[in-house]
């Protein structure tokens, strides 16, 4: 899949996160949070896995979280990359 325009969706209220995807040449993937120290490696591999389910394979992800759990952060990139145009 190929993402064709910027994409955003969520918010940055609490227990939720700001997805926004652009086109790049490369996988880029940039996490702000307010949690990273704790759990940036688990909030990167969920990233990975959504963005390999559907062929991803260049973009930039930029992620702001406020401490959402899996399913949100899923959600939340799925319909970013749906606004993109990638899927």
């Amino acid at each position: 899949m190929k993402i064709c325009k910027k994409g955003q969706a969520g918010t940055v209220q609490s227990s939720d996160l700001m997805v926004t995807v652009e086109p790049a040449d490369a996988l880029i993937i940039e996490i702000e949070s307010t949690v990273k120290k704790q759990f940036e490696h688990l909030i990167r591999a969920k990233l990975e896995q959504v963005l390999a389910k559907h062929g991803t394979v260049s973009g930039r992800i930029s992620i702001s979280d406020r401490g959402a759990l899996d399913y949100a952060i899923e959600a939340r990139l799925e319909t970013a990359l749906q606004r993109a145009g990638g899927m």
